[in-house]
């Protein structure tokens, strides 16, 4: 079996390359070039001639590299979904034709639907740049009432909040068009990662700014330009599966291409997919028999990969020594440990009443392990043996948030600047988890001491031992079982069970005014007039004295920053579930000063009693949906062609 498997895939992908190489070599056009002014000598021309056979023979390995000969700069960025021969084809493409279009010009720079190339005798590795670049869009209007496209707009957030945090600074997204149920809205997101996250970051919103220029009555377009790009269409227009060949994507219409060379390209390519899918049905039948096998032998090789033997762990921590105990938890201590080879970890020993089986604890690690986003703590693996069960994560030099924010001599590290940055990345992982992972995870215990602090002080949610797994079209879900931390507990979940992720906003709002105010939810004041936080900051904010809410250890930083994060923070714990925005939304009024916040409706005071609000809470039993952390189940959820119209920037 494992021979006719090696045999069907080596045969597979023998005939991927010969497909992809038949598309490149038959005339894929390029979208755009633009050659520079200044003529080189014959030494650079035969430089830049080697450096770019190099950078091609690199495509077949990576899907961006840079690369430097006798000061010729010069990088490729294929598009993050393609696979490894139709990168090679496409920077070997673009290698020859940006030769034959700019006659060996000093700088240049050619971009295709699946890659991009670019060099220059001027050192731009590592430097932010928007110019040149140019725009494409479907000639078709949107029959759409409104002046915007909200949708598209949203989407398109989304991806920019995302990308530049995501691996290999590459996000597709698609999602359900706000007023067409039946309309699937498709984006992309992508750049050179020879740039760092704030740069990307900022590339993409100037980028995203040209759309409101163009592009708002369109129903497809795409800005591209040296180091970032994002692309909108109605229509899958990218590859879902990385590993599988992508679908060649619309061609668009290029200035001074002739109509015959497109008909010729249309006629070759179909004959190739035709003597292809001969050959191809001649496999079908073995490929679909051994998907399943294949499968459950993936995910077997994945669990055991993650699993760590308890005696490493037991060296690691000094056999659970107290000198190595981080804390303790509702669900077990933490221990910091240091493996053979010198990596420190942390080590959730989880209680041993845990009625959990082997199978489910297993497939929780699977699940979790999955998450992968710069501000989540990062789980390495686990430990099964006997009655230990161990969960590994990356350790954290700096603790967790409330060692700092509630220390009177610590939080003057937290400058205004570093609890902005603090709150925006809270903000990004909370939308990873919502909306942008494979799955969607209702956190339902967010505090200070589960946001862990990394050595640049970047914020890294953590603990989802009371986190809730949603499938992707469930919105809401009940429990008997009532967990969490008072105080950051959302209204309608303390009172009625009820828990979705307006649940997790609404303790995200708590967290913004803690980190704006240094002071814990439980009370707000001095000793004689003690009142709940939200209570004062609502208080303050329809009395016009919300400055009295912003922490005097913070001498410095932008006053109306400060004050546009208490109206966000505001906005999170409406009493009214419907009036709480999404994560999406806060993190876009975070990036945009310029968006007009709605004024914020009264808060949900229920926290009327002596109860200690940051007492952890766990009572009731369970029903409804199964907890992501305990016992996970889940249910997992017409190619167009764009035609466009192009102009450069």
């Amino acid at each position: 079996m494992g021979s006719d498997l090696f045999s069907t895939r080596a045969f597979l992908l023998f005939l991927i390359s010969i497909f992809s190489l038949i598309v490149f070599a038959n005339g894929q056009s390029s979208l755009y070039y633009f050659c520079g002014t200044e003529t080189p000598d014959g030494d650079y021309k035969t430089d830049l001639t080697s450096l770019l056979d190099s950078l091609s023979s690199k495509a077949s390995t990576y899907t961006f590299y840079n690369d430097t000969l006798n000061q010729i700069y010069s990088l490729y960025l294929c598009r993050g979904d393609v696979n490894a021969t139709t990168c090679q084809s496409c920077v070997k493409t673009a290698g020859q034709e940006i030769q034959e279009q700019c006659q060996y010009n000093k700088t240049a720079i050619i971009w295709y639907d699946q890659c991009m190339l670019r060099y220059s005798n001027e050192d731009f590795i590592g430097t932010m740049n928007i110019s040149p670049g140019f725009l494409m869009w479907n000639v078709n209007n949107r029959t759409d009432a409104d002046d915007k496209d909200v949708g598209a707009l949203s989407l398109m957030y989304k991806l920019v909040s995302e990308a530049p945090y995501a691996e290999d600074m590459f996000s597709i997204k698609n999602e359900t068009s706000v007023n067409n149920a039946s309309l699937m809205l498709y984006g992309l997101a992508q750049c050179t990662r020879d740039i760092s996250d704030n740069l990307c970051s900022s590339c993409l919103v100037e980028l995203s700014s040209e759309i409101e220029n163009c592009c708002q009555a369109k129903v497809g377009w795409r800005v591209l330009g040296p180091n970032c790009n994002i692309r909108y269409e109605r229509y899958l227009f990218y590859d879902e599966v990385s590993a599988d060949p992508p679908a060649p994507a619309p061609a668009p219409d290029n200035p001074g291409g002739g109509g015959n060379n497109t008909i010729k390209i249309v006629i070759i390519t179909v004959s190739a997919i035709a003597g292809a899918a001969v050959v191809l049905g001649f496999f079908l039948y073995f490929s679909i028999c051994s998907r399943k096998s294949r499968r459950a032998e993936d995910e077997i090789l994945e669990v055991e990969s993650l699993q760590f033997n308890l005696g490493s762990i037991r060296n690691a921590t000094d056999n659970f020594s107290d000198s190595k105990k981080l804390g303790q938890g509702g669900f077990g201590a933490v221990y910091k440990g240091t493996l053979s080879n010198g990596q420190d970890i942390a080590v959730k020993r989880l209680s041993k009443g845990s009625g959990q089986g082997e199978l489910e604890f297993k497939n929780e690690v699977l699940l979790v392990a999955k998450l992968q986003h710069r501000n989540l703590a990062r789980l390495l693996g686990f430990c099964l043996e006997g009655t230990e069960r161990l969960l590994i994560y990356e350790f954290v030099p700096n603790a967790s948030l409330d060692h700092f924010l509630f220390d009177p001599i610590k939080c003057s590290q937290l400058y205004w600047e570093r609890r902005n940055k603090i709150i925006v990345g809270i903000a990004r992982g909370l939308l990873y988890l919502h909306e942008d992972s494979r799955l969607r995870i209702i956190h339902r215990d967010l505090k200070a001491s589960n946001i862990l602090l990394d050595e640049e002080m970047n914020p890294k949610i953590s603990d989802f031992g009371m986190a809730r797994l949603f499938s992707l079209d469930q919105t809401q879900g009940d429990t008997k079982r009532i967990v969490g931390t008072y105080g950051y507990m959302a209204p309608e979940y303390a009172m009625r069970g009820n828990f979705s992720v307006k649940s997790d906003v609404y303790s995200f709002g708590v967290l913004i005014l803690e980190i704006v105010s240094g002071q814990k939810n439980t009370s707000f004041g001095d000793e004689e007039n003690m009142e709940g936080l939200i209570s004062f900051a609502w208080r303050s904010w329809r009395e016009g004295s919300a400055s009295n809410l912003i922490d005097p250890s913070m001498n410095s930083g932008s006053r109306s920053g400060i004050m546009r994060c208490i109206h966000i923070g505001l906005l999170c714990v409406q009493e009214n579930v419907a009036d709480r925005p999404t994560m999406a939304s806060i993190v876009l009024m975070l990036s945009s000063n310029s968006l007009t916040l709605p004024l914020p409706s009264q808060p949900g005071f229920f926290m009327h009693s002596s109860t200690n609000p940051d007492t952890p809470l766990l009572q009731g039993s369970d029903s409804g949906v199964t907890n992501s952390s305990n016992n996970v189940s889940a249910r997992v959820s017409v190619n167009e062609t764009s035609i466009t119209e192009l102009r450069p920037r």
